[in-house]
């Protein structure tokens, strides 16, 4: 047999074992891979997928050292760093280094979102979206932070964790110079600088920068406070604030201010203390010219002047204008006095009654008069005596016309006028008007 006749004899044998082969349709996947089930057209295609699970990436990066298991990847990475992006979008203008991650993006546009979870039904435009999301239902979070033991359910969460405890902050803020361990937390920020906030609640009219927030703030309206404190039994509508509120409870305040030594469980509550100390008072009320250090503060003193007091105390029938207020205020009809003076032994209903009482024993008087010279404990005090030098007497007496510096001092003058003796001696039983007239009295038993 000739070299010509053995070639066409074996072209036709090589074609009578490919026809010998199961028939293939064009685009089927007839080659899995055995780690994860993963379906593939063509061998090359799955060999080149089992390199993933060997954990084999010989493809580094020579500017920030991440590596790759295929050269493509690594040659797609490269164009990050390039900081080319020829594929922009026409409804947003965002660009893009890949037309791929291009074409991914405009799904958004699109308001289609074909994918949801059965458990939730909450929707994604991509299934690796989706897919990503059913691991927060499993509640399996496999990547732990060396430094705080925090889990995460994807390896992505944990590497932005982590930038918190390098305390890098490379993202700054041009308008305000604040600093951000992540780009999109400085993108998010610069919303505000905008003073655009499109996002409205329905019910109270309150705008927010992002959606997020209108749908955190949406939850106030709800009623609903699905997390509670096991040990108090205080409810709170988000996870985060029961998560500080236990704070509380651990007693342990690991922020101390450097200037009077406070502490406070939460460094933002140590941040916003200190602004105390530098004395700046931004915030003006424009009906009567106080300055506040924050604008809650303000906000607060704002109610005074509007003349509403929605909360009443049922045994009295005092009105308030905070709610704060009038627990406060019930304390004192219960007539428990849980705070104690260690030096004295006299007793108070408020933890803040007490801390000013106790400055009467230091002797520190820090409060002076320009006028006169005269020391006070308190600011409050001075302001209250100033008001002797001013000569102003703005609280006047219905019945005789006297006139009076403060308030307190016109209500104990019209006692006299009434017959009410409230103060009785336990020895003889005679009544008086005055506690001092009282005390005067009660020497006349003691001399005998």
């Amino acid at each position: 047999m000739s070299s010509t006749q053995k070639d066409q004899h074996g072209a036709r044998s090589q074609r009578s074992q490919e026809a010998d082969k199961p028939h293939r349709r064009k685009g089927e996947k007839t080659y899995s891979c055995d780690e994860c089930g993963k379906d593939f057209t063509r061998a090359g295609d799955l060999k080149r997928h089992q390199v993933i699970h060997s954990g084999v990436k010989p493809y580094s990066c020579d500017l920030c050292g991440k590596s790759f298991t295929h050269a493509g990847n690594l040659k797609k990475h490269q164009l990050i760093h390039s900081g080319f992006k020829p594929y922009s979008c026409d409804l947003c203008g965002k660009s893009f280094t890949q037309t791929g991650h291009l074409k991914r993006h405009q799904v958004i546009h699109s308001g289609v979102k074909p994918y949801s979870c059965d458990l939730c039904g909450k929707s994604f435009t991509h299934a690796g979206n989706l897919k990503k999301h059913q691991l927060i239902h499993s509640g399996f979070k496999p990547y732990s932070c060396d430094l705080c033991g925090k889990s995460f359910t994807q390896t992505g969460h944990l590497k932005k964790h982590q930038l918190i405890h390098s305390e890098v902050k490379p993202h700054s803020c041009d308008l305000c110079g604040k600093s951000f361990t992540q780009a999109g937390h400085l993108k998010k920020h610069q919303l505000i600088h905008t003073g655009v906030k499109p996002y409205n609640c329905d019910l109270c009219g309150k705008s927010f920068t992002q959606a997020g927030h209108l749908k955190t703030h949406q939850l106030i309206h709800s009623g609903v406070k699905a997390y509670n404190c096991d040990l108090c039994g205080k409810d709170f509508t988000w996870a985060l604030t029961l998560k500080k509120h236990q704070l509380i409870h651990s007693g342990v305040k690991p922020y101390s201010c450097d200037l009077c030594g406070k502490s406070f469980t939460q460094a933002g509550n140590l941040k916003a203390h200190q602004l105390i100390h530098t004395g700046v008072k931004p915030y003006s009320c424009d009906l009567c010219g106080k300055d506040f250090t924050w604008a809650l503060s303000l906000k607060k003193h704002q109610v005074i002047h509007s003349g509403v007091k929605p909360y009443i105390c049922d045994l009295c029938g005092k009105s308030f204008t905070q709610a704060g207020n009038l627990k406060t205020h019930k304390l004192i009809h219960s007539g428990v006095k849980a705070y104690n003076c260690d030096l004295c032994g006299k007793s108070f209903t408020h933890a803040g009654s007490l801390k000013t009482h106790q400055l009467i024993h230091s002797g520190f008087k820090p409060y002076n008069c320009d006028l006169c010279g005269k020391s006070f404990t308190q600011a409050g005090n001075l302001k209250t005596h100033k008001l002797i030098h001013s000569g102003v007497k703005a609280y006047n007496c219905d019945l005789c016309g006297k006139s009076f510096t403060h308030a307190g001092h016109l209500k104990n003058h019209q006692i006299i006028h009434s017959e009410v003796k409230a103060y009785s001696c336990d020895l003889c039983g005679k009544s008086f008007k005055f506690p001092h007239q009282l005390n005067k009295h009660q020497q006349i038993h003691t001399r005998k």
